[in-house]
This record gives C-alpha cells, structure tokens and sequence, in this order.
C-alpha cells in the first residue's frame, strides 16, 4: 500500500475520503424528500443499509464508497450511458455503527440488511462460539465477500517506554469496548504472548476517546483493528506522538497457526507519518448481508460490487479500496455464502461446479 506521503498530503486526502463517504449517504436523503408525485420515484426506491463503523475508522468511509457503487436511484442514466451500473432502484446508505459486533447482531435481528465485520467476529457469530458463546449462533449471516486486511494497530506513545508487548506490563491500556471484536482479538495476542487483563491496567475505551486520553497523557497506548490508515491514529502520528508496537517473533506465529483468521500483516512506511515499518497480524473485513435476502437482489448487489466502473471507486475513494479484489474476494470466508453471492462466483469461476464447501472449522477463543 502506497503511502500518504506528509501531513499535509494526508489531511487533503482524508478529506477527500470523508466527502467521498458521504456521497450515496446526501443522495438517499435528497431522493427521500422528493414528493410522490415526483415522477413516482419515491414508490420505485428500495433502500438498503450497510452497516459499518464509527466515521474515524475506516469501514465508514469505504461502506460509503461501496454503497455508491451498488446504487441506481430511480432515474438515473444507464450504465453503458455513462450512469450508475448499481442495481436499479436500489438506493444503499452508509450507516455509522460500533462496528462488528454492533453489525453482526443487527443483520441477525433484522434491523441491517447488511454490514461489515471482522472475518472472526463473523465466525464466531455464526457459529455462537468465542465471544458469542453465552448469546448463542446466528444462522442467519451469509457473507457477500472478503474485503481487505484489517491491520491491528498496538497504538502506544513514544515516551511510554513501550516497544514490545511483553512491555504493556503495568501500563494503561485501552482494549476497546467489552464485546468489541478488538477486545476479543487484542485478548488473543495479550495470551498469546504471556499476559492477562490482570497484568496491566486495562481499559475498556471506544477508539475515540483512547486517542483523546493518551493524547493527554492519560492512557499509555490502545488497540486497534481497523484496515490502515484509521483517522484516530493519522492524528496523534501527524503530531509525532506515537509509535507502533510490532506483534511479531515466535509468539506471532503461534497465535496465526491456532487461530487461522489471522494472518501476517506489514503496515508500510508513509501510511503513518514519522511511523516506520511496523510488522504486525490482521483479519479479514467482510461484508455480510441476512439469509433473508433475495437470492436475484444479492446476485445483483454482487454484480455491481464488481463490475469494472466500480474499480475506479474504489482505487480513488480509500487508500484500502485497492485491496478490494476479485481474486481476494473468497478468503478466510468462515460463514455460508449467500446464494446470490455464490452464483455470481460460480459464474466467475472461483467456485467449481457442485455443491458449496462448509465453513472451516476454526478454534475459537475460550471467553476470557
């Protein structure tokens, strides 16, 4: 992944993100309040939720840039016209959640048609195991596709004396919310590498407020999954008061060969200012959307994620939009494939003929 190449430079194109975001997000709302004599617009919409995260990670701005691409509102030029080549009819929004957890729960109870989510938190959900054990599974996701990596970012200041993990030892450490998939997977590396929530002071922060309590010295680092960069840590890098911690060594490779939802991750040199390179693990982020669905509406919704307009979205919308790919779209899938997705797959060719394989059987974390 390229870099952003100075503060300056990364302000202007986080901008350019944040705006970019909230494109499908103005047009549903304008076509909203159009009258139902406007043509009869208003009875043709079909309005569909994509649940992400909060606005300074990064699935926000990339469910937005995705939303524009699935979208065609009632109206619009045709595709070969140089229009919209979403479904048409389909008006999909961006909708700012507290992530996996918050998005995996509402596609079960209905209230999302459809979200982003750690490929673990989705496994896990599922299947009712690991931080899901005692709320019990949720046949109901299917997944749509893999996305990108989702980078764990060991986020610490540079005058806290942390330069490993075996340092958090007695330091103030945020682990994120309690049920966050953050916290689940930030409790699997702290084990991994010989260490308990007893071990250090823990806290339980939302991303935002950890940025703000360690900027005032108040908290000595937090975790973070997020596909990089994440505007929460753009800031405190611009202002040069951060370093990264690398989770790699002996410990890193247990912890990718128990849990294979893991695996090896680089975040390079320019996506943080005055941050080098850090070696670190990641998760896959993936799109799920309710079994309830229409096998023809996913089928389309699928279609239109990859046709070849979208590309251009997203290669210019988010610096992770380059890692959204075809060839990528399958992996570290741990849950059924919705029908429509797998239809246009196997149309594609990256399902053979027959019946669909079941998902792997990966560990899962005892409760901690």
């Amino acid at each position: 992944m390229t870099g952003a190449g100075g503060k300056r430079r990364g302000g202007r194109a986080g901008g350019r993100r944040l705006r970019f975001a909230c494109i499908a997000l103005v047009l549903a709302l304008g076509l909203a309040a159009l009258p139902p004599s406007a043509g009869g617009l208003a009875e043709e919409m079909v309005f569909f939720r994509i649940g992400t995260g909060s606005p300074s990670g990064t699935y926000f701005p990339v469910g937005g840039i995705i939303a524009s691409a699935i979208s065609s509102p009632p109206g619009s030029r045709e595709c070969q016209r140089g229009g919209s080549c979403g479904v048409p009819g389909l008006i999909a929004v961006a909708q700012s959640t507290n992530g996996s957890v918050d998005n995996v729960e509402a596609i079960a109870a209905g209230t999302l048609e459809s979200g982003f989510s750690q490929a673990d938190v989705a496994y896990w959900a599922y299947h009712g195991t690991g931080t899901f054990a005692e709320q019990g599974a949720m046949p109901q996701l299917r997944a749509i596709a893999n996305l990108y990596p989702e980078s764990v970012h060991l986020v610490v200041r540079r005058d806290s004396g942390i330069n490993s993990v075996a340092d958090l030892e007695g330091k103030r450490i945020s682990l994120d919310r309690e049920g966050s998939g953050t916290r689940v997977d930030a409790l699997l590396i702290l084990a991994a590498y010989g260490l308990a929530l007893k071990d250090m002071k823990a806290e339980a922060l939302a991303v935002g407020p950890a940025a703000d309590r360690l900027r005032a010295g108040e908290l000595d680092g937090f975790f973070m999954v997020v596909g990089a960069p994440a505007s929460a840590v753009e800031g405190l890098a611009n202002d040069n008061l951060i370093s990264l911690v690398p989770i790699e060594g002996a410990q890193a490779e247990k912890l990718l060969a128990d849990y294979p939802f893991f695996q090896a991750d680089v975040i390079t040199p320019g996506i943080y200012l005055n941050v080098p390179l850090t070696r670190t693990v990641s998760v896959g982020a993936q799109w799920l959307v309710s079994a309830e669905l229409s096998e023809d509406l996913v089928y389309d919704i699928s279609r239109a994620l990859w046709h070849e307009n979208t590309r251009q979205l997203l290669d210019l919308g988010h610096l992770k939009g380059a890692f959204i790919r075809l060839e990528t779209a399958l992996h570290g899938i741990g849950v059924p494939l919705h029908p429509g997705a797998e239809r246009f797959y196997r149309e594609q060719g990256l399902i053979p003929p027959g019946p669909a394989e079941p998902p792997p059987n990966d560990p899962a974390p005892e409760n901690q």
